[in-house]
This record gives C-alpha cells, structure tokens and sequence, in this order.
C-alpha cells in the first residue's frame, strides 16, 4: 500500500493544461503532488473528500499590489478565497533597489506599519516577506519606474548614456536573484518621462536571463494604438516577450478601437513575437485621483507638485487641460468624468467621509466646480488618494476573455475584511476577480470552457513568467491547488460594499499546506517566493 501525507479523493481534476477534465485522486507528499489518478489502495495521514469539486492548480494573479497588505496580514484571504496561491507584483514600482530617497517615499506612500524598512534589493524584500509569514507564494518584476527614481530621480529628463548603463546593471542584478523581468507603468510620472529607448536598453538586460517585460502602456485611451506600438517596438527591440498589463479602451470615445487594437496584437504574434495580455474582469479601473492632472504637475516629485497646486497660474493651466481631450497624456477625467469618478481611499481619517463618494456629488456638497475639487482634495489629503473610474465596455470586456492569450490578474492588493483594511473601500476586485470570472462569465455566460479559463488561470501565465513545476497538476509539481464548487463559485464584492469575501472555494493548498479548509483560512503560512527563470539560486 502507498503511502502519502494527504490524498484528495473523488475529484474532478482540471490540470490546467486545457485538455478535458477527468474524475481521478490527487496524492501530496511534503510540498509536492506525488500522483494524481487511481489512488483507492493508498493510504494517507490525512484523507479529504473532494467529491463533486473541481481540483485545479492554485491560481496565479498576473497583477498583484499586496507589497503592504502582505505584511499587515500575510493570510491573505481575500485572495486564498478566489484560489490564487501565486501572487506577482512588480508593476513599475518594485520593492527594490533602493536608495534612502526611495525607502522615505516608500514608507509614506505603502503604508506598511513598519518602524523602518529592513531591506535595500528587492531579493531581500521576497526574502522579508518570505520570513514574516505569508500564505500565498510571491514573485515580482524589478520595477522601470523604481529604477528610473534610483538613478535619476524625479525630473523630466532622459537618461544619459552612463545611467542607462547603471539601470542595465541594476536589472541584470535583480534578474541573477530571480527577478521576473521589468514591468513598467508609463501612465504615471515619473515613469512617464522615460524614452522607449530608455526601456529598450532595460529590457535587453533583461532578455540575457529569459525575463519578460510587462507593461501597463503609456495610453490606454486616445492613444492606445500609439502605445501598443511602443510595445511592441520594445519586444522586437530587446529580443524579449512582452504583455501588456490590463488591456482595456478607456473612455468611450476609444471603445470602438478593439478591432484595431487586437489586429496589431495579432499581427505581431503572426510575425513572431511573444505579445500575450492580461485583465481585470470589470468596466472600472482604480488609481489615484491625482491621474486626472496633467504629468508635468509632478515634474520634480511631490513637493514641485504641492507647489504647483497651490499656484493659481499653475492651477488654472491645470484646469484647461483636465478639459481638453488630448492625446499628449490619458486624461482620466475627461475619460470618466466627475460623475463616474468614486473616492476609494483618503488615509487622513478627517478626510474618511469623502470615501465612496463622486467627485460630481462631493463638487455639489463643496459648492465648487469638480477640477477645483479635485485640486483642493488632493492639497488637503497631502498624499495618495484612491479612485474608482467608470470608463470601459461590458462588450469589449468579454470579447476580451475569449482571448486566448489573455490571463488575469486583480490589480489589487489582497486584503482581509477586518480591521484595518476596513478603513478603505477599495476596487471589488481585490476580492472577487477570480471567482467573477469563473462564475459569471464561465458558467452564467459561457463565453469560455472552464477547462480553458483555468489553464489561463495557471499553466499560461507560468509558461509566460518562465516559472517551472507550477501552474499545472502534476506528478513532481509543487502542490498549489484550488477546489472549488463550480456550481457555486461567484464574487460577492461590490463598489459599494467591497469588503467581502467571494464565495465557492471550498480548499486551497499551497506547497502541499492546507491554507482553506471548508471556506475557512486555516491560518497556514507556507508561502514560498518563486525565483524567475534567471536566478542562480
């Protein structure tokens, strides 16, 4: 008789590599699956009835922001709930390199409750986390934009020949530790300064070791064609494959662009390249509210911007450009508008009572007109404000799904509804995006198989992250696993009540420890970080 430390039985597996599902049992040993098929004359210390669930690889989340929640609360429930055992960070910002500039910044900015951050690279940043105790497995992307504040700074300036080598070196450094690749965010000063040949130069770092390069582009709206170009002029350029971060057609004006937008994609995947997406599985982004100004106001940083809120000139030139539909930069309040623009986030508490309001209806409250009542919040708040924007198409959206090479991430931290994380009202995708998919979309509307929306969920974005023995169920593979209720899965979480958990995960495994036991976190934290295809440790 085999033994084994658990067996699951009766399952229906869904191995994740898109091929149809079959009834067998699933046998772990330490954080490895040992087999998976007829398992009726082995013996385990521990034995779970999966009968009537789907068991499936853990899930991957492409976009993950819980650099601070992690450390708040390494449980992480409102992504074990969803399945996701991997979560991948790295979009622009990255916990490393860095200077004592960059650690201030961090501090004030990502709230991580410490008395003083303990780490410089960002290898011993994974390690940190790694240590405190997580339940879910990390990995990240070395950030474009974390590099460019490292070596330059804040201004609006390129990169002179000598910086682009110090950048290179920076990202060869992090790729030989395990790095992903470089992820860039190009919406956002100060990474909205940088040249394409700036990040060509970056990118070629690091194609040495495999990575990847990941972008959200420099223009979801007027200019997503433009900005997709500069992708892919990057990936042809670098000799790297290339995703672009949440693909979307922000503001009304460009949900038509669709057609042509995967036409680019595909012509570049027909000639060749590695082009593959991701998404969010809603109409509504989340970011700052200060990305409804105009990137020139933080030339310099956050000071040179406080000082230009404050000047009237400065303030009325601002003004005109919130109103003009350019294509020199995204502007999200043109895009949206103040009536579809939703206060997520202010962290001084006298500010609380403006969170899950619009800027329309704070505007009429205030007596003042919305562009003023932006600048005036983000003057008295004196730092981040969270914002949800109402600006995409429910039809672009499934078309989206059908995609078959598009993978999924929240874009979103994963948070606990409890405590602390209570005193915000983020994104509903923070705590739903997974179970949306798999249940409204794949069941409800069966835009896609469940065979294939879970080999997009696992096997695809490992392949594309270079990350090996994850991402499917597999004799040898690490034993990351959700089981779930397919008849039951579906999010719960809301814009207006965000804070709750979705439903239908019944267990979830991570390196062959039970972290959902019957919907409820067992408390487990055997999180690992999973070292990109580079590393030499």
């Amino acid at each position: 008789m085999t033994e084994f430390d658990i067996i699951l039985r009766g399952g229906t597996v869904i191995d994740g590599s898109g091929q149809p599902r079959t009834r067998a049992d699933v046998g772990i040993n330490g954080e490895r699956i040992a087999k998976i098929g007829d398992l009726s004359q082995g013996h385990a210390t521990t034995e779970v009835d999966v009968s009537g669930l789907i068991v499936a690889p853990g899930f991957i989340n492409m976009l993950s922001w819980s650099i601070s929640s992690l450390i708040r609360d390494g449980r992480a429930v409102g992504g074990i709930t969803q399945g996701v055992t991997l979560e991948i960070m790295g979009e622009g910002w990255s916990m490393g390199p860095l200077n004592q500039t960059l650690k201030d910044y961090y501090q004030e900015h990502f709230d991580f409750d410490l008395g003083e951050i303990p780490w410089t690279t960002l290898s011993e940043y994974l390690s940190f986390l790694e240590g405190h105790g997580i339940s879910p497995n990390v990995a990240s992307f070395v950030g474009a934009t974390t590099l460019r504040s490292y070596v330059i700074g804040e201004e609006n300036r390129q990169a002179t020949a000598e910086e682009l080598g110090q950048m290179q070196d920076l990202v060869r450094q992090a790729m030989e530790v395990g790095a992903l690749g470089v992820g860039s965010s190009l919406i956002y000063p100060p990474a909205f300064f940088a040249s394409t040949e700036e990040l060509v130069a970056m990118c070629k770092a690091a194609a040495e070791y495999g990575g990847r390069y990941i972008s959200h582009i420099r223009n979801e709206g007027n200019q997503i064609e433009e900005a997709i170009d500069e992708l892919i002029t990057i990936a042809r350029e670098a000799g790297i494959g290339a995703e672009i971060y949440h693909l979307k057609q922000a503001g009304k004006q460009n949900w038509p662009k669709l057609d042509r937008v995967l036409r680019k994609i595909e012509d570049a995947r027909a000639g060749g390249l590695d082009i593959t997406t991701d998404m969010y599985l809603y109409t509504a982004a989340g970011t700052g509210l200060d990305s409804t100004l105009p990137p020139w106001i933080q030339d310099g940083g956050e000071v040179a911007m406080y000082h230009r809120l404050k000047d009237p000139e400065q303030r009325k030139k601002m003004i005109e450009a919130m109103n003009t539909d350019s294509n020199d930069w995204e502007n999200l309040f043109f895009a949206a508008g103040p009536s579809n623009i939703l206060i997520s986030s202010i962290k001084k508490p006298e500010m609380a009572h403006f969170i899950g309001k619009t800027i329309a209806e704070i505007a009429e409250e205030q007596n003042t007109s919305a562009e003023d009542t932006i600048i005036d919040l983000l003057l008295a708040a004196e730092g981040r404000i969270g914002a949800i924007y109402f600006m995409m198409n429910e039809d672009n959206l499934r078309r989206q799904i059908q995609l078959p090479y598009m993978s999924f991430g929240s874009d979103a931290s994963s948070q606990v509804p409890e405590g602390y994380f209570l005193k915000f009202s983020p994104h509903p995708r923070a705590y739903g995006n997974v179970p949306r998919l798999l249940g409204k979309y794949v069941r409800e509307e069966q835009l896609i198989t469940l065979e294939e929306a879970i080999h997009r969920l696992t096997e695809f974005p490992a392949n594309n992250l270079g990350i090996s023995e994850r991402g499917l169920l597999k004799d040898g593979y690490f034993a990351d696993l959700a089981i779930f209720d397919a008849e039951k899965i579906i999010d719960k979480a809301t814009y207006k009540e965000p804070h709750q958990l979705s439903e239908g995960m019944v267990h979830v495994f991570v390196n062959g420890q039970q972290v959902l036991k019957d919907g409820i976190h067992t408390g487990a934290l055997p999180g690992q970080w999973v070292r990109g295809p580079g590393s030499s440790s």
